[in-house]
């Protein structure tokens, strides 16, 4: 088929080359030269395992091409919206200004049963409403929600899940023409969803606010652990055999980032609000809190295991990106501790194999390193932040030779604590012991020693009294 994507960010480049792939005749069109240019010289502007090689091959086809030109996307009969759809300024509600121009843009020269597929992540009636602006073209729209993991993102779009069709009642022409798109998933058996456009809009961001729901959840569970001297992860094991919760999503540690999970739940419960029914989605501000605490509680680990106080101290932080096998620091965990190291007085070497650039255009003020062999040089402190397999690998004894203070903490429980410890390392990690068979001060004890503890209270309180 002919089809157009509006938007080369992320999404749009993924999509545009996917398609292209699968053997449709594609054109990518972004108002960003910058941007076409280097996607059209095979130049992702962002890191997405696979993708640079995947665009050499595409376009060395010729099906693929990318243009700033409106004009260009003017013979294609499916156009595919993929702009972004940020946090609103000031606000936790989502700017929608990207979708409308796109809109806008598209409609002098869509033609008559041409049909317009929205994939941004938008709030539950954006699309009733822009249904109204293609309208009076004779072209149609459908939604279809994007499902894309950062680092798994062409795996996604080639073989994804499922597939999920928004369309007006009886718009049979619109699905016949997306199931020529996703001709070849649909054969392998990859289920397929066909609702209208208000379900097809609460599915993405339902799906978002469940994953991050289910995160939260394990790291209250860490919190709990901490206070009795639990350990999440094994809890996190136990739990995760239960058909019914399943081990997915419940890693215990700094929390969720990135472009889509904050920004969409806060989206979700702003568009409630909007709606009357607010209520119904309170335990999402709870889900939001509890992530933002992780990233204070990584900071209160960090000063424990220097001492007391972070003044003057050097922190190694390894991990910038939101998560690993990317480039994005959007709303990044770990950029967000480094940055909270630094405030609070500390001297941070901060690495990342593939987010420095991206992490210095938000935090110019940290200090950089390019391997991670220079940022735990001297460091009285080390912060595993994001969990790339380089830092997983890493040996204790290698990293023990150069830093000034064997002291780790694990912001992703994704190191093993006693082969740390046995090599002298003070281990700290979130929802975990600080040591096996450590004594913990939310331990229950024996009624017998309770009983001795509150006759000796009684007695130091006879004391207090007659003197």
């Amino acid at each position: 088929m002919r089809i157009s994507v509006i938007g080369c960010g992320y999404l749009g480049a993924v999509h545009a080359t996917c398609m292209a792939q699968l053997g449709h005749d594609v054109v990518g069109i972004d108002v960003d030269a910058a941007k076409v240019a280097a996607l059209a010289a095979a130049r992702p502007p962002f890191f997405e395992p696979g993708l640079g090689e995947l665009l050499e091959s595409t376009l060395a086809t010729g099906r693929l091409r990318f243009s700033t030109d409106i004009a260009d996307a003017a013979d294609a009969e499916v156009h595919f919206i993929a702009v972004g759809t940020p946090q609103l300024a000031g606000s936790d509600a989502a700017d929608l200004s990207y979708v409308r121009a796109a809109i806008y843009s598209l409609v002098p020269v869509l033609a008559p049963g041409a049909l317009v597929v929205g994939k941004s992540t938008v709030p539950v009636g954006t699309a009733a409403m822009l249904s109204h602006v293609i309208q009076p073209t004779g072209a149609r729209l459908a939604w279809n929600p994007e499902f894309l993991r950062e680092g798994f993102a062409i795996s996604d779009t080639v073989s994804p899940d499922r597939i999920v069709y928004g369309v007006a009642p009886g718009d049979a022409l619109a699905e016949a023409q997306l199931d020529e798109v996703y001709a070849g998933a649909l054969a392998v058996g990859t289920p397929k969803v066909v609702t209208d456009y208000a379900t097809a809009e609460l599915v993405k961001v339902s799906a978002n606010a469940f994953l991050a729901t289910k995160i939260s959840f394990i790291n209250a569970m860490a919190e709990i652990a901490e206070a009795t001297g639990a350990d999440v992860t094994q809890l996190a094991d136990a739990i995760g055999h239960d058909a019914r919760i399943g081990r997915r999503f419940l890693n215990a540690g700094l929390g969720f980032g990135g472009g889509c999970l904050p920004k969409d739940i806060r989206a979700f419960m702003a568009r409630a609000e909007e709606l009357e029914v607010d209520q119904a989605l309170t335990f999402l501000r709870s889900v939001d809190a509890i992530n933002l605490r992780r990233r204070d509680r990584m900071v209160d680990l960090a000063r424990e295991a220097v001492g007391g106080s972070l003044a003057g101290k050097r922190a190694a932080v390894l991990g910038l990106a939101f998560k690993p096998n990317s480039d994005d620091v959007r709303d990044s965990p770990a950029l967000d501790v480094a940055a909270r190291l630094v405030a609070a007085g500390a001297s941070v070497r901060a690495t990342d194999p593939k987010a420095i650039e991206t992490a210095r255009l938000r935090h110019p003020e940290l200090h950089y390193v390019e391997d991670w062999t220079d940022a735990v040089r001297g460091a009285d402190v080390v912060l595993v932040l994001t969990e790339w397999d380089d830092y997983r690998r890493l040996d204790p004894d290698a990293v023990g030779s150069v830093v000034t203070r064997r002291a780790i903490v694990d912001g992703r429980n994704c190191l093993d604590p006693v082969q740390w410890r046995e090599a002298g390392w003070h281990y700290r990690a979130l929802g975990r012991p600080p040591a096996v068979g450590a004594e913990h001060p939310g331990a229950v004890q024996p009624e017998a020693e309770r009983g001795a503890e509150r006759e000796a209270d009684h007695v130091r309180g006879d004391v207090v009294r007659q003197q």
